[in-house]
């Protein structure tokens, strides 16, 4: 089905290896990584993993005023910083904002846990009402990042709240671009966010998937694809796209940064935790059907890349059975950990960035490439060459799976 074309005006980040595009982009180029020891969970003595990605050298509570952010939490916050970037850069006002032909899709894996905690805490284990805020809800609501969103910057149309876990931050740009693309909105604020909380790295400590052979090593872990892997490192943050109908960008005279080209979106059907190899391709495969390319289009491709056994076999296998190539690939995940409902929105801003700097950021910690993953171009250093299409692919929990091709503008 044939539809409006959709570029990217904004871009605005909170990540652990920068706090804006350009600062981020020099981490990639650099080397840069985000992983740190989280002493702050030593209260969790069963707690394995001991490592986190996490976003420093902000002051949100000093950026916003309070009558601004008290009814978000620390993912909310996330997502209203890395929006206010990408708003700013993409020069669109309360006019636009406010019209109802622009509307948000924002998601996260969960809401704030650190609200969660302290709304629950003396609920379920002191059954008092005693110091509870009342607004504590409107922070750990699983929608709070898009409803504050919307009341943050005005936003009067549609309000797509996207809640897929791992998949959230990519679902919430697919959704956007498909809102454009079929005339329902002429511009779309989207992205994901998600706050570092040792519920969390509990979570995926009980399912055995976090690195833990790297607590006191931390910048050796994770290590997607490398056959001394140990599993995934949590991560945080935001990332959020302005993306508009090509034509309402040009009446404005924005500042078109890339375009859009195709999405796809599945689910496996089968196993709530296990990948499966058939549902990623089918993932990819649809993007390139939306977007029109071939598989000898596409210059690299960013993947999920978590650094856990199964899943990165799984996924590069998937990839080889739609490029049948030696296609490059890297994961930002080995420089932020796994950001989770941040992620899909994190990666396609460094896509986006790498396209327009020239450069292929490389995987860190590859130093021996699992021979169980597929014969792929795994990049193990910067790479100078601008590429023009890219895939970016994500995966999650419930077995969803996403994957977005970009191109670079060009007209």
């Amino acid at each position: 089905m044939s539809g409006r074309r959709v570029v990217v005006t904004g871009l605005g980040l909170a990540s652990p290896i920068g706090n804006s595009d350009a600062e981020a982009t020099e981490s990639l180029q650099r080397g840069r990584h985000g992983i740190r020891k989280m002493p702050e969970w030593g209260h969790i003595p069963d707690l394995q993993t001991r490592i986190g990605g996490a976003v420093t050298g902000l002051d949100l509570q000093a950026h916003f005023p309070r009558r601004k952010r008290r009814t978000m939490g620390l993912v909310a916050l996330y997502a209203a910083y890395a929006s206010e970037q990408a708003i700013a850069q993409a020069g669109i006002g309360p006019e636009v904002l406010g019209s109802g032909r622009c509307g948000i899709a924002y998601g996260s894996t969960t809401g704030s846990s650190q609200a969660l905690e302290e709304f629950c805490g003396p609920l379920f284990t002191q059954f008092t009402m005693r110091g509870l805020d009342s607004s504590s809800y409107l922070k750990f609501m699983t929608h709070t990042c898009a409803a504050n969103m919307a009341s943050f910057f005005g936003i009067r149309g549609r309000v797509l709240p996207m809640i897929s876990a791992c998949t959230s931050g990519s679902q919430s740009v697919g959704a956007a671009y498909e809102a454009i693309k079929y005339g329902m909105q002429d511009v779309m604020v989207a992205g994901g966010a998600e706050e570092l909380h040792y519920a969390t790295a509990v979570t995926f400590d009980l399912l055995m998937a976090t690195s833990i052979r790297f607590n006191e090593t931390p910048e050796r872990s994770p290590r997607p694809f490398d056959v001394k892997r140990d599993g995934l490192v949590i991560g945080e943050g935001a990332a959020t796209l302005v993306l508009e109908d090509l034509e309402h960008a040009k009446k404005r005279g924005a500042k078109i940064l890339a375009e859009i080209i195709g999405y796809g979106t599945n689910c496996d059907g089968l196993h709530i935790t296990a990948p499966s190899e058939d549902g990623m391709r089918g993932a990819m495969e649809l993007a390139l059907s939306d977007s029109k390319a071939h598989p000898n289009d596409i210059d690299y491709v960013n993947a999920h890349g978590t650094g856990t056994e199964i899943g990165d076999i799984a996924e590069t296998n998937a990839t080889y059975s739609v490029f049948k190539r030696d296609v490059p690939v890297s994961t930002m995940k080995s420089y932020t950990g796994h950001t989770l409902g941040a992620c899909g929105a994190m990666e396609a801003v460094f896509c986006l960035q790498m396209m327009r700097e020239g450069f292929l950021a490389p995987n860190r910690n590859l130093d021996e490439i699992d021979p169980r993953c597929a014969k792929l171009g795994y990049l193990r250093e910067v790479v100078q060459k601008r590429p023009r299409t890219i895939m970016t692919n994500n995966f999650a929990f419930g077995g969803v799976n996403t994957s977005l091709v970009l191109r670079a503008w060009g007209e």
